[in-house]
């Protein structure tokens, strides 16, 4: 099949090899430019990765487990993702210089293109990762709902463009090793999907530890609740139901839609798993990033 990345048409472009939203990459000097605070916390993730769960349970400690704090605005305009940029609607760079600190931001950037001032400033930055099999599905029904990507065709055929990087913000394993690489730094904190699936009170804890917050039992309890998939599926504040319909059509796919581990084997054909496990044995080929595929 034909797996060029002008499938994507006039709404996409390249960044230094990556292919992204045009509308992202027109306002990029913006993005280069951004000027962190030492204080200012960068969550980050390939998309589809969990970024959302993990926002709002940092946002809560944040706030001390008040949730009605949480439920002030949508997730999107508390917590700016830093490189995004929709029409009127969304523009990152702009929310986040008219916040007061600390601030915490959401990106997909790997870390090269992440702005410098975040690491001349030595801002603490937490990544989430999640395996390259439930990130596929997860990102197959995003493109299906989010109106300006092209029709992703068959699962099998977007299955090949994920595998080859041909998506917007490219290979997830040059993503997560970029970032698996910076697992070294005491300031960045590298967490796993699985983990928080199995066990969310200690990567909770070790979320409050890392960000130097005091942890109680009643306040990990109310964080848990709060941030449960359900919670979240049913908040409008976090389930992006306060997106105009014409950006994202929750109506052929919810944004927040399982929330689970091990949904790849509801998708994958064995003949399709074969194919990935060999591709991604060469892919990973060298790196100590050990990931689960179910729990």
């Amino acid at each position: 099949m034909d797996s060029s990345k002008h499938d994507y048409g006039e709404n996409f472009g390249e960044i230094h090899g990556i292919l992204l939203y045009k509308d992202f990459i027109e306002c990029w000097n913006d993005v280069e430019a951004f000027q962190a605070r030492p204080d200012d916390l960068v969550i980050a993730a390939y998309p589809k990765s969990g970024t959302t769960w993990l926002t709002e349970i940092v946002y809560m400690i944040y706030k001390d487990g008040d949730v009605e704090k949480c439920k002030e605005d949508a997730i999107f305009n508390r917590v700016p993702h830093l490189e995004c940029r929709a029409k009127e609607i969304l523009n990152g760079v702009k929310q986040l210089k008219e916040m007061k600190s600390p601030r915490m931001t959401t990106t997909h950037l790997p870390p090269q293109l992440l702005p410098a001032s975040f690491w001349e400033k030595r801002c603490k930055m937490i990544y989430i990762c999640r395996n390259a099999k439930d990130v596929a599905v997860s990102y197959y029904y995003f493109c299906l709902m989010v109106t300006i990507h092209p029709d992703p065709g068959s699962f099998p055929e977007f299955v090949d463009k994920f595998m080859q990087g041909q998506v917007p913000y490219g290979s997830w394993y040059d993503h997560v090793k970029s970032w698996w690489e910076k697992n070294e730094d005491p300031r960045v904190l590298f967490m796993f999907y699985e983990d928080m699936k199995e066990d969310i009170r200690k990567e909770v804890m070790k979320l409050m530890q890392f960000l130097g917050r005091k942890s109680s039992e009643e306040l990990v309890d109310k964080i848990i609740k709060h941030t449960s998939f359900q919670e979240m599926k049913n908040n409008p504040s976090t389930n992006y139901t306060m997106m105009p319909e014409e950006i994202m059509n929750q109506k052929v796919s919810p944004f927040m839609r399982k929330g689970i581990s091990g949904d790849w084997k509801n998708h994958f054909t064995l003949a399709l798993n074969e194919r990935f496990d060999i591709h991604y044995e060469q892919q990973m080929k060298g790196s100590t990033l050990k990931l689960r595929t179910e729990i």
